[in-house]
Parts: C-alpha cells; structure tokens; sequence
C-alpha cells in the first residue's frame, strides 16, 4: 500500500465529516419573528365564540403539524448522522483493511525474499557436492586403471617366471641325460675291465697290454664317476633354485592375493560412501531427523541399477525417507572391477542426517 492511497482516505473521509456538518445546519431552523407593534389602543370587538374555537382548533393543528414535523426533521438528522457515522466506521475499517493488507503484502515479499536465497543456496550446495562426487567417481578411475596396469606388469612376471622354470627344467633334463650316459660309460668300463681280466688270465704274454688297458678303463671309470657326481651337484643345485624360485613365486602369489582381497574391500567403502552421500543429497531432511540413523540395504544390478529398497533397522520415518531418495537416485554408479561390482550389489548402508 503506498502512501497516496492512504492521503486520499483522509480527504474523502473529511469531505464525509463536512458534508455531515452542513446537513445538520441545512435542518435548523433560522426563523426570526418580526415583533410586532404594541400600543394603547383599545378596540371593542365583538367575539365570536365559534370563530374563536375555529382558530383555537386551528392553532391545535399547526402546532402540532409542527410538532410533527420538527420530530421528521431530527429523525431525518439522526438517520443522516447515523449514515455518516456507518461511512465513517466502514472507511476507518477499509483503513485498516488496507494497512493489513500493505503489512502482509511487505511480509509476503520479504518470505518469498528469504525463500529466494535459501533456494539459491540450496542449488550451489547440490552443485558442490555433484561436482565432489564427479571428482571422487574420477580418482576411483585412475585408481582402478593403475590398479589393471599393476596386475598386467605381474601377470608379466608370472610368464616370465613360468619361461624361466620351464628352461631349467630343460636343463634338469640335459643333465639326467648326461648321468645316464655316464652310468653307460661305467658300465662300458667294467665290462672292460672284465675282459682285460680275463684276457690277461688268458694270454699270459698280452698281460701288459692288459694291464695298460685296465688302467685306462679304470681312469675312465673315475672319470665317469667324476662327470657322474659333477652331474649330481648340478642337479641338486637346479633343484634347489627351483625350490627358491617356486617358494618365491607361492609367496607372491599369497602377497597378490592379500592385496587384491584390500583392494577389493577398499573400493567397496569408497563406493559405499559415495553411495551415502548421493542418498542423503536427495533425502528430504526434516528436524525430527537429526541425531537418528537408518539401515536401509539395497539390491543393485550389473550397472547400478536400483532393484529393491529395504529397511534394514532404525528411525521408521527416516528409512521411508531414505527409501525415497533411493528411488529418486534410481542409478549408481559402478566400478570396471566385476569383484567390486559383486561386493556393491547387495550392500548395506547408514543414513545419518547432520
């Protein structure tokens, strides 16, 4: 309400006031009675006593045809006052009207005002948290990425190790060979010897050719039991580098497997927790709800997919809100690692409100 609206009731109500005074001295009376001459003059009349009693009757009449009408005129009075007083009150009560309606109008701007910036607020504050959750989905990426590369350079490894096992082995192989030829050669030597026996038994006059032959064959017999035993140590020392290089191998395997076992569970809290903060962006938060919890378990698909809502335990009210916000959510999102992806879809999460 501005205020020439309000200088305007004033005027009219003031003209009203003093239309009200003029009427009221419209309807006096301002009758001046001439006075009349008075004197000594004495005259004799003969009365009439019937003319008299016309008069008297007549007089009757006026005054109280008068009487009459002086009662008309104050009544009319006093329905104009009543008039102008009722004009009076309802103008006084359009006044007021008006200054209500002019207050609650002002606070109706200044509500719709405050609704403004808290709404405002509200959108900065969603667009924050969107854009921490983007850059939060982002390191889980380069994470799992580094993680893919990781597991390709010891896959490497692995191959490289399996190449290497399976060449000494080759070379176990080799050796085998070698000590088969030398029990072979052994074998060779004593029949020699046999025969260099029984020749020398024999042919007495070939006795040194014998001996020199049994000496021969008795160097090559040491020799091949030298080759023999050299071929065992390699063999041995084979197999002990083989045992050191499966026990290595069985200890990494073990270590890969702890890690990856962390790593799965690390990336299924990340996610989890991603999980919280879309739900509680899209949780309608009322003041009942601060200081409870709800444990709401959702079913998830392949690719993040809401199947199912359930409360799990809590604050009634606050899992049918939190249950709410699912459904707006409608789709998480989900990890390259399908051994992380089967940790998320069936997952149990607390709904907090701060």
């Amino acid at each position: 309400m501005k205020k020439k609206d309000y200088s305007a009731a004033f005027i009219i109500s003031l003209l009203m006031h003093g239309s009200l005074v003029v009427m009221l001295l419209w309807g006096s009376d301002f009758v001046m009675t001439k006075p009349k001459p008075s004197g000594n003059i004495v005259q004799a009349v003969v009365v009439d006593p019937a003319l008299v009693n016309q008069q008297a009757q007549r007089i009757r009449q006026q005054r109280e045809a008068a009487k009459v009408a002086e009662q008309d005129r104050l009544k009319r009075l006093e329905q104009q006052a009543d008039a102008l007083e009722k004009m009076r009150l309802e103008e006084e009560q359009r006044l007021r009207q008006l200054k209500a309606d002019k207050l609650k109008a002002e606070k109706e701007a200044r509500d719709a005002e405050q609704e403004r910036k808290r709404v405002a607020a509200e959108r900065t504050k969603v667009a924050e948290e969107k854009r921490k959750a983007d850059e939060a989905a982002r390191v889980a990426r380069e994470q799992a990425a580094k993680a893919e590369a990781d597991r390709k350079v010891k896959q490497e490894a692995a191959r490289k190790a399996e190449q290497e096992r399976q060449r000494q082995v080759a070379e176990q192989r080799k050796a085998e060979e070698a000590k088969r030829q030398a029990e072979d050669a052994k074998r060779q030597a004593e029949a020699a010897a046999a025969k260099a026996e029984a020749e020398r038994q024999a042919q007495v006059a070939a006795k040194k050719k014998a001996e020199e032959e049994a000496r021969q064959a008795e160097a090559a017999r040491e020799e091949a039991e030298r080759k023999a035993a050299e071929a065992r140590e390699t063999q041995r020392q084979q197999e002990a580098a083989l045992n050191d290089m499966f026990a290595g191998l069985e200890a990494e395997s073990e270590l890969r497997g702890g890690a990856r076992g962390q790593f799965v569970a690390d990336e299924r809290d990340r996610y989890g927790a991603i999980y919280r903060q879309m739900i509680q962006q899209n949780l309608l938060v009322e003041q009942s709800f601060i200081g409870k919890e709800c444990v709401i378990r959702m079913r998830l698909s392949s690719n993040g997919l809401v199947l199912d809502a359930s409360e799990d335990s809590g604050d009634s009210a606050l899992c049918r809100a939190a249950k709410a916000a699912v459904v707006k959510v409608s789709q998480f999102p989900m990890p390259e690692d399908q051994a992380v992806v089967e940790q998320l879809r069936n997952i149990r999460l607390t709904v907090s409100p701060q």
